[in-house]
């Protein structure tokens, strides 16, 4: 409760912006819905009610997620206390509120805050179903179920989780295969199915966007990205954990192949695995972010916790060393993240500098608004738009989004693009200055007047340059026209 307490006073304290994205799960928040172009619904019912309660700042959009944070330590102590005991328990809490990721993650609004609460509340529901428990929690496994499918579609991965459960471990296979869990079943798809009804009537929207996320191009061949999100997640879980979680994961399937294998071992490997396994294959064909495989660590810190404190007691001294160097290190992370100068004088101003500067951007852009004598506002970036979404209301003028396609490719894009045939004038900040060309095709008077310029500290600015434009008659995006521009860059 104390580490809770220091989060909240660090969110209050802190004085940079939100990151694009915060912003627009806090622009969704606005506008409820059963679904979004990006992300299911439940981040911004969550941002909705942390601010209805507590006022519109910063810290209240981010206010859910050292609780969030801090129910996952909880369930995952319970899940450890079940199958390992009171010690376990206790370290599994310690290792979760200290882990590298849960440092930043618990100082941001994000949806793996929210996925990996469901994810650890279907977990121990499924542990206590698998221990012989009644039809409670079969309705609790589909409430986490359910939730969590509202929260990421990464909760997909649980279900994998459950068919290698059943394949592997007697205990899962008979919980599974007893009729309590229809009542799992048609819970989580009760709740789940106003986001599938919201899919179905917005041209799966939300579907198509993480299935685009994957990328898959011509180059399928990229064994350099794998490679790069494995050493990432040295630092998401540490690197000692991650290198002992790897250790524990071939000792288990050693010993399952002997026939050798403890149950408890064989389960929470299920739940490891899946999103392990298929993150680093989507990194190999294409890329991935660190963080996309977040769901495998709330089983596999149960996991490597009861390793780590059985056998040599070499184990336990990486256990603590792990939660020292992780504490220290997020120590110094929310130092640096509530000093700006400090941050600076360490040479870590490009890590923050994404949240840095935007009411000075909002002031310099409302003067140029009014230089320019518009009332209307173009950008060609949609992180650029929905942080003058919040920050920006003093600018008067009308906001919209340039299309770079045919079809919009970001919730600004879909809400707010600019309507073909539109006269003008409008200003252009523009942060992309590899689509100027295009861009200008689009306009039938498209002149440059300068560049804004705003200093971010430590050598780093975030710059736009403006346009006065008239007459947006978009061109076609043809595949001949995507050709053409993809020639005159190669030319350039």
């Amino acid at each position: 409760m104390a580490l809770l307490g220091l989060r909240i006073a660090g969110l209050v304290a802190n004085p940079s912006s939100l990151y694009a994205d915060e912003t627009q799960y806090w622009v969704w928040s606005q506008s409820l819905d059963w679904g979004y172009f990006s992300k299911p619904p439940l981040i911004a019912w969550i941002i909705a009610g942390t601010t209805g309660l507590f006022g519109d700042s910063d810290w209240a959009v981010r206010l859910a997620a050292p609780f969030l944070h801090t129910a996952t330590a909880a369930l995952l102590a319970l899940s450890a206390h079940r199958l390992f005991g009171r010690e376990a328990a206790l370290w599994t809490a310690i290792v979760w509120l200290t882990l590298p990721s849960v440092w930043l993650s618990a100082a941001i609004m994000s949806t793996d805050a929210v996925l990996l609460t469901c994810w650890s509340l279907a977990l121990y529901a499924f542990i206590r179903l698998r221990d012989g428990g009644g039809w409670g929690w079969a309705l609790v496994m589909g409430i986490g179920l359910g939730l969590g499918m509202l929260a990421k579609y990464a909760m997909g991965y649980f279900l994998g989780g459950l068919v290698l459960a059943a394949l592997l471990d007697a205990p899962s296979r008979r919980a599974l295969l007893h009729p309590r869990l229809l009542v799992s079943a048609l819970t989580a798809l009760l709740i789940l199915a106003p986001n599938l009804i919201w899919n179905w009537r917005n041209d799966f929207a939300t579907v198509s966007h993480t299935a685009a996320n994957a990328n898959w191009g011509a180059d399928m061949f990229n064994p350099g990205e794998a490679a790069s999100f494995v050493i990432d997640q040295l630092a998401v879980f540490g690197p000692a954990l991650f290198i002992a979680l790897l250790a524990v994961l071939f000792i288990t399937l050693r010993h399952w192949r002997d026939g050798k294998a403890e149950p408890v071992f064989v389960l929470l490997a299920c739940f490891c695995v899946p999103a392990l396994l298929v993150v680093t294959g989507q990194a190999f064909l294409s890329r991935a972010h660190a963080n996309w495989a977040a769901s495998a660590y709330a089983a596999a810190t149960v996991f490597t916790v009861a390793f780590l404190l059985q056998g040599p007691v070499w184990r336990r001294y990486v256990l603590i060393g792990s939660v020292a160097l992780h504490t220290a290190a997020g120590a110094g992370f929310a130092v640096f993240a509530v000093s700006p100068q400090l941050a600076e004088a360490a040479g870590l101003a490009n890590a923050y500098k994404r949240v840095r500067g935007w009411p000075d951007t909002a002031r310099e852009l409302t003067l140029a608004v009014e230089r320019a004598g518009v009332d209307t506002l173009v950008f060609d970036n949609r992180n650029d738009f929905h942080q003058m979404q919040r920050y920006g209301g003093a600018i008067q003028a009308d906001l919209y989004m340039w299309m770079r396609y045919a079809g919009p490719t970001n919730h600004a894009e879909l809400g707010w693009p600019l309507p073909a045939g539109f006269s003008g004038p409008v200003l252009i900040a523009s942060e992309r200055p590899i689509e100027v060309p295009v861009m200008a095709r689009d306009f039938g008077r498209m002149d440059y007047t300068g560049d804004v310029v705003i200093d971010l500290g430590g050598g780093r600015e975030r710059v736009y340059s403006l346009f006065i434009a008239e007459d947006y008659r978009p061109v076609p995006r043809t595949d001949a026209f995507e050709a053409q521009i993809e020639a005159e860059r190669r030319a350039r």
